[in-house]
């Protein structure tokens, strides 16, 4: 009965799990907590000085409303970056397919090595973004998709129409777009001022609660401790998703490359078949 509850509420997605989907939240609880007896030594030893009145509740009111339009914002920015694996993807899918169908007249067109420059393209993709090099190491990516210029190069020659040649050469731009897009995502924050008030605001908040009157009843500790978990959540939130690709760093919230993952294992799975008949 629990299990069948569990699964109504969506709670752990589809091939998530429980712990990896509420990481963050135990990784803000646990701050939360520790904040919570930060406030009740505080409270005990008298150092609380902040009364609370209209002015208080207005300016927390008023943050709230400030770091809800940044991050609907940022939000913006995410899904617009959740767009680029589809994009790439496509863009690879048609290369290699017009690529294929030009090998079946032309026997001479090395297919397989136009589809290892293709995988080449995804696994150092992947690797760029991972946590060991500092999500953001997309160069390689880039030599990578130049070395598509020469094999497009030749195919005019050896009897591909022109403007085939052309739709190609549009897709290695795509590609090439799309890396870069990603590579200034990754290296630069979006609007760093815009950190610096979130973390301001949530800072700011949050040393005004600690100091605030209370009567040390538990509706107080419940109040601390929602108010508190709301903001640091925020802040938490605001900088995972500052860099929507970061991979490997134990986070569910960067884009998934599953497309991508996809597409290699069927472009491998095509070049081990070349090989056998070649």
């Amino acid at each position: 009965m629990t299990t069948s509850l569990l699964g109504h509420l969506h709670f752990g997605g589809a091939d998530i799990s429980l712990r990896k989907k509420f990481r963050l939240f135990f990784l803000v609880g646990t701050i939360v907590v520790l904040l919570g007896a930060l406030k009740g030594a505080v409270h005990y030893f008298g150092f609380e000085i902040l009364e609370l009145t209209r002015l208080l509740t207005s300016g927390i009111g008023g943050a709230i409303f400030i770091i809800g339009f940044l991050l609907s914002s940022i939000l913006a920015d995410y899904k617009e970056a959740e767009r680029i694996p589809a994009d790439i993807r496509s863009s690879i899918e048609a290369i290699d397919g017009d690529l294929e169908s030009f090998a079946v007249i032309n026997p001479d067109f090395d297919l397989r090595g136009s589809r290892t420059v293709l995988i080449g393209m995804i696994e150092k993709l992947r690797a760029g973004l991972d946590h060991t090099n500092g999500h953001k190491n997309l160069p390689p990516v880039l030599e990578e998709i130049g070395k598509l210029t020469p094999i497009l190069g030749r195919l005019e020659g050896m009897g591909m129409a022109a403007n085939f040649v052309v739709r190609l050469r549009t897709l290695q731009d795509s590609i090439r777009r799309s890396v870069l897009r990603i590579y200034q995502i990754q290296r630069v924050e979006f609007v760093p001022s815009v950190h610096v008030l979130v973390q301001t605001l949530v800072i700011s908040i949050v040393f005004m609660m600690l100091l605030l009157k209370t009567e040390g009843d538990p509706a107080s500790a419940l109040m601390f401790g929602f108010i508190t978990y709301m903001f640091v959540y925020a802040l938490y939130l605001v900088r995972l998703l500052e860099q929507p690709f970061a991979k490997g760093h134990g986070s569910i919230d960067d884009v998934s490359f599953f497309l991508l993952d996809e597409l290699e294992t069927k472009l491998r799975t095509d070049l081990a078949m070349d090989e056998k008949e070649g």
